[in-house]
């Protein structure tokens, strides 16, 4: 079963990594950061994501993922395309880099689900290790679902020794989801196309060595959600 596992994940890895690429052009670039934007929104509208404001004002970087398909038949899998944005020295935040996420789960299972998602990403060993090149949440760096209704000062301190919390939107229902499993991995294609060239993720969120300012309005917005 282990190498059944291995093999489907890279197939549906290959498949969330590959089929946006056929149309990877600055349209599409352009209407994934304005669904980030929008998610953000709703995570900064609603009163019970009062927990994901407060950790977020101890965030490192934060991942966001307004679109993530869920789509299973005994053997599920979920994926989509997002964004990965660095908090920097005087609390602004990068340019933003182009990421996919990819899960796989086994089991008795039909249907489909899209959801949203925000991943807050708590230690600088978790960024570095996104920023190599492909992270597995709860392998190579340690992550958890988000706290939801424990109060401001609670989520806080439960940001102590984990490394990425995730936060999860699906039909106007916010939760800590667990998406232990999951690889997150870089879009180079988006990230070339954005930025004129062949650009390392670090280069964009760690260096600020090049920006795109139709990224501006989710970067404002993203002060906002998460204002120390």
């Amino acid at each position: 079963m282990a190498w059944m596992k291995r093999v489907v994940a890279a197939i549906l890895f290959a498949g969330v990594t590959a089929l946006p690429a056929q149309a990877a052009d600055l349209t599409t670039q352009r209407e994934l950061l304005s669904k980030a934007q929008f998610t953000l929104e709703r995570f900064t509208d609603n009163p019970k994501m009062e927990d994901a404001r407060a950790l977020a004002r101890h965030a490192k970087a934060i991942l966001i993922f307004p679109n993530l398909l869920k789509g299973a038949f005994f053997v599920g899998g979920e994926g989509g395309n997002g964004v990965l944005l660095a908090r920097r020295a005087d609390n602004t935040w990068s340019y933003p880099a182009f990421y996919s996420l990819a899960s796989l789960s086994f089991g008795l299972q039909v249907g489909g689900q899209s959801s949203e998602a925000i991943l807050l990403v708590m230690t600088d060993d978790a960024l570095r290790a996104i920023m190599a090149d492909q992270v597995k949440l709860g392998g190579d760096v340690s992550a958890a679902a988000g706290p939801v209704g424990s109060g401001v000062e609670a989520s806080s301190s439960t940001a102590v020794g984990t490394d990425i919390y995730t936060y999860s939107n699906t039909s106007g229902l916010f939760i800590g989801a667990s998406l232990e499993g999951a690889v997150i991995a870089r879009r180079e294609d988006f990230n070339s196309d954005i930025y004129g060239g062949v650009v390392d993720p670090r280069k964009i969120v760690l260096e600020d060595t090049v920006q795109n300012p139709i990224a501006d309005p989710l970067r404002a917005d993203l002060e906002t959600f998460a204002r120390p």
